[in-house]
């Protein structure tokens, strides 16, 4: 489609169905529900009208959809009406309250926001690795929910996928670390905020982590902050194995929340079978939507991953272990996120005839 996608007045959401798709972002105020919104422009999703939900806080907020103006509006049952997807970008809770209304006016449903894991017929999804894989899932008339994989998730199913093809992988072990924005606006604000009390001695908000991360590591979030640091690690490990399959290496995954706003940054150690041979594994690792940074050029970082929509890979031998090698990889996980979400769109629209289904 050569048009920007747009959003349509409100006073046309009953028009005629036509031959492209209406869509809604629930969370379109939220980090990846912008970054949502960007991506279904940037890959010219076939959508006619893309409506804006979210929260009374947000209500009338406008937001740049390609060269359209568009507001927010609340998120409400007849919002979902001739809508043919749902992409699910608030926070779980949001997602769980609000997401039957969208299936039950026939929409398919994408959940970036992790809730509906364990709801009948629902699927853990990366069209990057079931490619990889070489997999081909059928079109479902009437699909359950389509939950995108985590980003940490997708990058290290398609990194350790594209490594076992050199040789048998004795051992992987990844540390992770984790940025602000995993917890949305409030995530970056709540780190911002303490960097600067912190600079100025004033008491340091808590409202989100419950714990210092400006200027720290930790392992642990102090017991209010929800999700857990290891609740997170545990939807991780099992995305990927939903998502890379049996025959995939397990690895071993220690979370880390970070002093940074935005982009995973994974420390990945890999012990092969047989000595290690950097070219050759480098070569198997290069490929659709992994660049590997020249040792000549700055190192990859979260810093230069924003914007991204690849993995920026570096590898380097382990000097204790012949058979070791280190990965460093980051990634933009609000780009990925979104990614993966339109994606898993587009391979549904296949078996949604627009203007038969509602």
């Amino acid at each position: 489609m050569s048009e920007s996608v747009k959003s349509v007045p409100s006073s046309q959401a009953l028009a005629p169905r036509t031959n492209l798709y209406r869509a809604a972002i629930v969370g379109a105020a939220s980090l990846k529900g912008k970054e949502i919104a960007e991506m279904l422009n940037e890959r010219k999703f076939p959508a006619v009208d893309i409506r804006l939900l979210d929260d009374d806080e947000s209500l009338g907020q406008l937001e740049a959809m390609g060269d359209e103006i568009s507001f927010i509006q609340s998120v409400r049952a007849e919002q979902f009406t001739h809508v043919d997807f749902t992409f699910f970008a608030a926070d779980a809770d949001c997602t769980r309250k609000t997401w039957k209304r969208a299936r039950d006016a026939g929409s398919a449903i994408i959940d970036a926001s992790a809730a509906l894991e364990d709801e009948p017929g629902a699927s853990v999804r990366s069209l990057w690795v079931e490619r990889e894989r070489g997999l081909v899932v059928p079109p479902e008339l009437q699909p359950g929910p389509c939950v995108t994989a985590h980003p940490v998730a997708v990058m290290l199913a398609l990194l350790l996928l594209r490594a076992q093809k050199v040789g048998r992988i004795r051992r992987a072990v990844a540390t992770i670390f984790e940025p602000a924005s995993e917890h949305g606006q409030r995530g970056m604000d709540e780190l911002h905020q303490q960097t600067v009390n912190l600079l100025s001695f004033q008491p340091l908000p808590k409202d989100v982590f419950d714990a210092q991360v400006a200027f720290n590591l930790i392992a642990r979030y102090g017991q209010k902050s929800q999700p857990a640091l290891d609740s997170v690690e545990a939807r991780v490990l099992r995305h990927y194995r939903k998502i890379a399959g049996d025959e995939a290496a397990q690895p071993s995954l220690f979370l880390l929340q970070a002093p940074t706003f935005h982009g995973h940054a994974s420390a990945v150690y890999l012990e092969m079978e047989n000595t290690a041979d950097l070219q050759t594994l480098l070569q198997a690792l290069t490929g659709d939507h992994v660049t590997v940074v020249p040792s000549e050029e700055a190192p990859p970082s979260n810093v230069s991953s924003a914007g991204q929509a690849d993995i920026l890979l570096s590898l380097k031998a382990d000097p204790a272990q012949p058979n070791g090698v280190w990965l460093w990889a980051v990634a933009d996980n609000l780009r990925i996120s979104a990614l993966t979400s339109v994606e898993c769109a587009e391979s549904m629209a296949a078996a949604r005839p627009t203007g038969k289904i509602q």
